[in-house]
């Protein structure tokens, strides 16, 4: 049961990955790089950006040669090591396993624009009145999705208290 269980993982992370490409994918095709197509007046347009950098545009002006080559690496290893954690049964329990599935799955989706596009794919806008959260991705929302529920087991489970030897 435990093996099916773990299958399962990897299968929601690769659906996180495949529902981030078609959906980068839909963005190439039908939105011209730096347009804008209202969703929600107000409050939700779908954007096309293309982000150098990382989360939330965060060095995405940065023209060091090097930076790509770097997430890329980091990227790689993040995969890794998630997927280690995943295959040994050292994520912790449900909650934080499936944070960790949805994490994996982002970080694939974005590995993989680097690797075919050099840049990211950003294409959700939010915002209210002149406020708008920086552009970010399905990727994006899975990485931050799976952190929060890492978080939430880390903060909520209780193990029980061992006596002192």
């Amino acid at each position: 049961m435990a093996g099916f269980a773990r299958a399962g993982r990897f299968w929601l992370a690769a659906g996180v990955l495949l529902a981030d490409q078609l959906a980068k994918a839909a963005v190439l095709a039908r939105i011209p790089e730096h347009a804008s197509r209202e969703v929600l007046r107000g409050c939700f347009n779908l954007v096309h950006i293309r982000n150098r950098g990382i989360a939330f545009g965060l060095l995405s002006d940065v023209s060091a040669s090097w930076l790509n080559a770097a997430l890329m690496v980091f990227s790689f290893a993040a995969i890794v090591f998630l997927g280690w954690l995943l295959v040994t049964g050292r994520a912790g329990y449900r909650l934080g396993r499936v944070g960790l599935a949805l994490m994996l799955g982002g970080a694939a989706g974005n590995l993989v624009d680097r690797l075919v596009r050099g840049s990211v794919i950003d294409f959700i806008d939010l915002y209210a009145g002149d406020f708008h959260w920086p552009a970010f991705n399905l990727a994006d929302s899975a990485i931050t999705v799976g952190a929060v529920l890492v978080a939430v087991e880390l903060f909520l489970r209780r193990e029980p208290e061992r006596s002192a030897p």
